[in-house]
């Protein structure tokens, strides 16, 4: 890959990135931060041969053209030869209400149709596993063929030639063709009629989410777009977000810099659900706000990390992958991320300001206030006694701690936000005691974050 200029497509439990030629380039299944199915993001070598990525090659290629659906996450993308012929590639992940819960498989959905002239395409489906070290095996049935790695087996239905596509032959795309890729299970009805049912479903699901969403007239476009961006990177069985649905993309070219980011950053978050909250989303924030009360109460009062997986696992040993040389080689390629080990004092505060919406959204279905003040007292106490104590900060510095403003101020804000809280569930006692512990923090950064000699 030479470029980040790439499509996203997902169901808030899948994402998948795409190249403006409609490869899939990054897939991980069948979740966020599990082994990728598609890993050429990550390759430097971009030989066909190498495993790791889901194309539509179109013969005698010459431009592509890439295009949202409006107001969803269909991802189309057009292909166009030297000699006027053209194809339309459309891509998705299934997600629509269905028998009174959210439908979100672990399933790639792509379509095919010829745009103009008679195209010749081949379709180039090489799964990985054990990123990018492996090549799945190859079994087929009558209609379908089947892709076997250790932790997950894939099944392709389709109504397009299996030996075209087990052999990567070209031939001409005269009508409409349809490829579901999911798990190893057979789907009842014909592909073609499920790939226009996924479809039609998973529009409506998003027409009708971005309906609901609050938005000035002013950049509605940009907006929506950034809201549905947010919402693929929420893993909603367990409320997390991820920062990022990569890992090993270098902050700066051969910096080294390279991190996974395919997990729950408790700050990060909360701008995040924030965001979606003011935009009217306020499903997210309540899932959200379930995730971190999770995450706190398996803390055990004991210290809270700045970040978590997406099942709310502490533990996430950092490794580095010899398979991948990394984006555009600059490597190394890392999984699992050391800063679960860093002392990050900021995150309680964090943790606090976004679960106070809880006590105040009307919109939101509360229960359980007592505990939560409970819980989040304790999270409070922590932050008194750690305002001023040495931490990496949000800048996650590794071998090195220093006291940082931003951390000091977000103990602040978290106890201010529990003398709030408590003076809202009418607990004089519990807010006086809340305002001292935020004023004495308060006076502290007043004094010690002042410069005075940066006066003008």
């Amino acid at each position: 890959m030479s470029h980040l200029n790439l499509g996203i497509i997902g169901n808030c439990q899948i994402g998948s990135l795409i190249d403006p030629k409609g490869a899939m380039v990054w897939t991980c299944l069948p979740r966020f931060d599990a082994d990728p199915t598609f890993c050429r993001l990550l390759r430097s070598d971009q030989n066909p041969e190498v495993p790791g990525y889901y194309e539509i090659e179109l013969e005698d290629f010459e431009s592509a053209h890439q295009r949202y659906i409006e107001n969803t996450p269909v991802l189309e993308t057009e292909l166009r030869d030297s000699r006027g012929n053209a194809v339309v590639i459309t891509d998705f992940a299934p997600r629509y209400e269905h028998l009174g819960r959210m439908f979100k498989p672990i399933m790639l959905v792509r379509g095919l149709r010829p745009l103009r002239g008679q195209p010749r395409i081949r379709v180039r489906l090489r799964p990985s596993y054990n990123y990018g070290a492996s090549a799945c095996e190859v079994t087929h049935g009558s209609n379908h063929i089947r892709y076997l790695a250790p932790h997950l087996n894939l099944r392709l239905t389709t109504d397009a030639s299996l030996t075209y596509v087990l052999e990567e032959k070209f031939f001409l795309l005269d009508r409409d063709l349809h490829l579901i890729l999911g798990p190893d299970e057979s789907i009842p009805e014909g592909v073609a009629e499920s790939y226009r049912h996924h479809l039609n479903e998973t529009e409506y699901y998003w027409r009708s989410w971005v309906r609901g969403l609050a938005i000035p007239f002013e950049w509605q476009s940009a907006v929506i777009r950034a809201a549905i961006s947010l919402k693929l990177c929420t893993f909603e069985d367990t409320g997390a977000v991820v920062a990022a649905m990569t890992t090993s993309i270098p902050e700066a070219a051969h910096s080294g810099r390279n991190w996974d980011y395919r997990y729950c950053w408790l700050r990060d978050s909360y701008f995040v659900v924030q965001a979606l909250n003011r935009l009217g989303a306020t499903k997210t924030m309540e899932a959200y706000i379930r995730y971190i009360i999770n995450v706190s109460t398996d803390a055990r009062g004991g210290p809270l990390q700045p970040v978590y997986s997406v099942t709310g696992r502490a533990v996430l040993n950092e490794t580095e992958v010899v398979s991948l040389d990394g984006y555009r080689g600059m490597g190394p390629v890392r999984v699992g991320n050391q800063a679960y080990e860093q002392v990050q004092n900021d995150v309680y505060g964090a943790v606090i300001l976004a679960a106070t919406r809880y006590f105040f959204d009307q919109r939101l279905l509360r229960t359980g206030l007592d505990a939560l003040f409970q819980r989040l007292e304790h999270l409070g106490e922590r932050a008194a006694a750690l305002y001023k104590e040495p931490d990496a900060g949000l800048w996650e510095y590794r071998g090195r701690q220093r006291v940082h403003t931003f951390s000091s101020i977000m103990c602040w804000a978290g106890c201010d936000h529990l003398t709030r809280i408590a003076a809202h569930m009418k607990r004089p006692d519990r807010a006086i005691y809340w305002g001292r512990k935020a004023a004495v923090i308060h006076r502290h950064i007043s004094k010690e974050a002042w410069d005075s000699g940066q006066q003008s």
